[in-house]
């Protein structure tokens, strides 16, 4: 028998918490006609209804107490509606029932007495006091049985939401819990569902929205099934004969989609399904069923993680096999979409998905194909009008090969373990070293051979020798106000294509502006003599006898420039250590400086060494972020306004290693030998030498002191002892066009023009109206990337509140097209098979996919029977 104290709690709750004036209490079965005496409430008359008539019960309770609370006890069921004389009454009261089923039904809030059944067959679930607490702070007071049911099964699934979505990823979510799955072995949230005999209400749910029914329904089996048919669903062909039988009714395949695209995004539960999804993968025998897809089949499905694999795999091949006549806006196009996607995007790598590396793995394709266009654009070689012409070739276009080809071995490197690229990585290689270099060099040393070419001159109209940068990009600076500072950078091997990159991402910061130009750097193209013909000096020379280069009578090594400097008011520091100084040490170590020189050595350390020179690519990346934050530094820090970024040389790097045909044979070392390196030699009074190019530091450098040089012809080497792929000295193009970055720190008004801009993507159409099951929605970004407005990735659903009641799709915006058809996108999503108002504002929501910042909403209006009015 429920305990008296139980009967007072639950219906002192009734008067007190739930302001009831009367209550009824039926007791058919008498149980507590001897103990109503014995019930004590604060407040409440007990009327028994077996010994009052009913009219005098009604004119007591309305006429002559009507403020009162009464409690209306009758050892009998309720009357039917037609012979209840207090219906009336009934009707606005409250009904209490003592059984346990009808406590519980009191202390949950439920209306319907019908429900008492329904909870004494779900005993097991009430017998925990902390699961009724749980459960109580789910119902809502109109709950049907299958509403309770599902409440029942998020307390019993520990699932966020009763929802029937929420439900299916947290079951399938707890597979994980163990560090190995077996999906014939039910996780842990199935065997509690089972425990409290909440598995038929879960078929049923299912069976509801999915479609799902079997004489033995598994969670194996319905996991395979729904992810065959989200398959299905995205992609464009047949489905596979031997996977067929697994789908879904096709009216529930909105659900499904919609399910597992939510499954996918969300941030709590996304690896479960990635692990998951790639154990049903494995049983499924994905991997032969994908073999005879293209990769336009399955562009949209984001299901596998397999097919990502198979996608990237077929773009390689295609790149491959259709090098000389590449489509790249296609390559770009299928990359740019699988990197929006699941498995490549920009979010968080993980221990089953290496996103990073997939997405390196696109970046890599691009860049091969983009490369491979341009090699296809010149397959004539590079043949210019003059030396002047060809030079501005390489500052325009040219140096594009070589930083296609740095940023395929840079992403090709962080997903050398994947093998994906295994193959192409040859075909990129040999197409660099084989043909590229070769046709530059053969182009570039029509202009060099003496009499009449560069090494009698070193002289190209237009474009400043680079021992005249002081002269040219700094003291014009310096001497134009009194006030004026000039901050130097010079990066070591610091390359003419990287700093374009460099260029790039210093004109997409807020105040800054930076501008690229180049220097016809001196020759041969090392250290000692770039650095020295970077520094202030009206004479450069050579030490007699030595290799040390002399500015102004002064040595010019590293530790001494300083001293050169404070002829012109400056000083010389390094990047790694400035960079440490906080703002006050920083303004207090240049605040009497007219010109500060910040030196930077990440390329050329780790390229100049046998043992790193391997990474020589990775250095330049860590360069170009190095350099970006210097810069910001000056300006933010140190209150800089004038920077220049430049570098004393370029230099050459092939992954390959170069072979015994890259190699100009000494066969006797001259007399007038001074310094012997890879790439060039100095002396004095040297003789021609058939395999090299003779000059005179005087005339390519503007350096006194009878030097002279050898330098191999083309991209050779001497010799190659230590380290022979990171090489430079000579006169290609890629070690003699140096870089001139000039950054302005831009104030005032014109400021605003720096400000990076969000890419604003707007939704096209004055109003929206879904009538189907499936709707597409058409966007356009407004403005064309570029410097100042970047691309993004937008995550776009319809929105019910704060739920999502359509699949998610990521959808990037990256068009430099200055043509607006072109920038035009559309996106289709899926309803959840729902009832929907039209009163009912839905939102479309266009979210940043980094930041998950609202890009966009948009109001929608959802009409599925809109169709049926006609």
């Amino acid at each position: 028998m429920t305990d008296l104290k139980q009967i007072t709690t639950a219906l002192a709750r009734l008067f007190n918490d739930e302001n009831h004036r009367i209550v009824f209490w039926n007791d058919p079965e008498r149980e507590f006609d001897n103990t109503l005496s014995t019930l004590v409430l604060d407040g409440v008359t007990v009327m028994r209804l077996d010994e009052v008539g009913a009219l005098a019960a009604k004119i007591r309770l309305e006429r002559q107490e009507a403020q009162a609370k009464f409690l209306l006890y009758a050892p009998t069921e309720e009357p039917d509606y037609e012979d209840d004389w207090l219906l009336d009454i009934r009707l606005y009261s409250r009904s209490f029932r003592a059984d346990r089923a009808s406590i519980l039904l009191q202390e949950l809030g439920l209306v319907s007495q019908h429900l008492r059944a329904h909870i004494a067959e779900r005993r097991k679930f009430f017998d925990a006091k902390e699961r009724v607490q749980k459960l109580k702070s789910l119902v809502s007071a109109d709950d049907a049985a299958v509403d309770l049911d599902r409440k029942m099964l998020a307390v019993v699934a520990r699932a966020d939401q009763p929802e029937p979505f929420d439900l299916v990823r947290t079951v399938f979510h707890s597979w994980v819990d163990v560090p190995e799955i077996d999906l014939d072995a039910p996780p842990a949230a199935w065997e509690r569902i089972e425990k409290f005999e909440l598995d038929k209400p879960f078929w049923q749910m299912v069976n509801q929205y999915f479609g799902y029914t079997e004489d033995s329904p598994t969670l194996k089996n319905f996991l395979l099934r729904l992810l065959v048919t989200d398959f299905a669903h995205s992609l464009k062909g047949e489905l596979p004969q031997a996977i067929r039988t697994l789908l879904l009714p096709q009216a529930s395949w909105s659900n499904t989609v919609v399910c597992l695209s939510q499954w996918r995004d969300s941030a709590s539960k996304s690896a479960s399904y990635e692990r998951l999804s790639d154990e049903a993968a494995t049983i499924l025998k994905l991997q032969d069923h994908l073999q005879r897809l293209e990769p336009e089949h399955l562009l949209d499905v984001m299901t596998f993680l397999a097919v990502e694999k198979h996608v990237a795999s077929c773009v390689r091949e295609r790149v491959q096999s259709t090098s000389e006549t590449i489509n790249t806006e296609a390559v770009r196009a299928i990359a740019t979409r699988r990197q929006a996607g699941h498995w490549a995007s920009g979010a968080a790598s993980t221990e089953f998905v290496p996103r990073k590396m997939l997405r390196a793995v696109y970046t890599a394709l691009g860049a091969a194909a983009d490369f491979f266009a341009l090699r296809n654009e010149h397959q004539d070689g590079f043949d210019h009008p003059d030396a002047a012409a060809m030079y501005r070739a390489y500052e325009s276009t040219l140096f594009r090969f070589d930083q296609l080809y740095r940023q395929f071995c840079e992403a090709a490197d962080l997903v050398e373990s994947l093998n994906i690229l295994k193959s192409l990585r040859p075909a990129v290689e040999a197409a660099y070293t084989h043909w590229y270099l070769p046709a530059l060099a053969v182009a570039w040393s029509r202009y060099l051979e003496p009499p009449d070419g560069l090494l009698s001159t070193w002289k190209i109209a237009g474009v400043p020798n680079q021992q005249r940068f002081y002269e040219a990009s700094v003291r014009p600076w310096v001497h134009g106000a009194d006030n004026r500072r000039a901050f130097v950078i010079v990066s070591d091997a610091f390359r003419y294509e990287a700093a374009h990159e460099l260029a790039a991402v210093l004109n997409g910061t807020y105040r800054l502006q930076a501008e690229l130009t180049s220097q016809l750097g001196v020759l041969p193209s090392y250290t000692a003599l770039g650095m020295a013909s970077l520094l202030p000096h009206t004479k450069l020379a050579y030490k007699t006898g030595t290799s040390e280069v002399l500015v102004d009578g002064k040595p010019s090594v590293a530790g001494a420039r300083d001293a050169i400097l404070r002829n012109v008011g400056g000083m010389a520091c390094k990047l790694d250590e400035l960079i440490k100084l906080r703002k006050d040490e920083g303004r207090e170590l240049v605040k009497d400086k007219r010109v500060v020189y910040i030196y930077h050595d990440k390329v050329d350390a780790i390229g100049d060494d046998s043992k790193t020179e391997a990474e020589t690519f990775q250095a330049v990346r860590l360069a170009i972020d190095e350099l970006a934050a210097m810069v910001t530094y000056i300006v933010n820090n140190l209150n800089g306004h004038y920077i220049v970024v430049t570098a004393d040389h370029g230099f050459l790097f092939t992954e390959s290693s170069p072979g015994d045909s890259d190699r100009s044979k000494l066969t006797e070392r001259p007399a007038g030998e001074v310094l012997a390196k890879k790439r060039y030699l100095l002396g004095h009074q040297l003789p021609d030498q058939a395999g090299a190019w003779h000059g005179k530091t005087e005339v390519t450098a503007g350096a006194e002191g009878r030097m002279e040089f050898w330098i191999p012809k083309g991209a050779n080497r001497f010799h190659f002892v230590g380290g022979a792929r990171f090489v430079h000295g000579g006169a290609m193009p890629q070690e003699v066009v140096v870089p001139v970055l000039t950054v302005k720190h831009v104030r005032g008004k014109s400021a605003d023009s720096t400000r990076p801009k969000p890419l604003d993507v707007q939704v096209l159409g004055a109003s929206h109206r879904i009538t189907t099951g499936r709707h597409r929605f058409q966007l356009i970004q407004m403005e064309p990337v570029g410097d100042r407005v970047k691309a993004v990735t937008l995550k776009i659903a319809v929105y019910d509140g704060d739920v999502p009641v359509t699949n998610v799709e990521a959808v990037t915006f990256d068009s430099a097209s200055t043509n607006m058809d072109e920038r035009k996108k559309w996106v289709s999503l899926m309803l959840v098979d729902r009832v929907y108002s039209k009163k009912t504002p839905y939102r479309l929501v266009l979210q940043d996919a980094e930041t998950g910042i609202e890009h966009q909403s948009v109001q929608v209006i959802i009409d599925r029977a809109f169709t049926d009015d006609f």
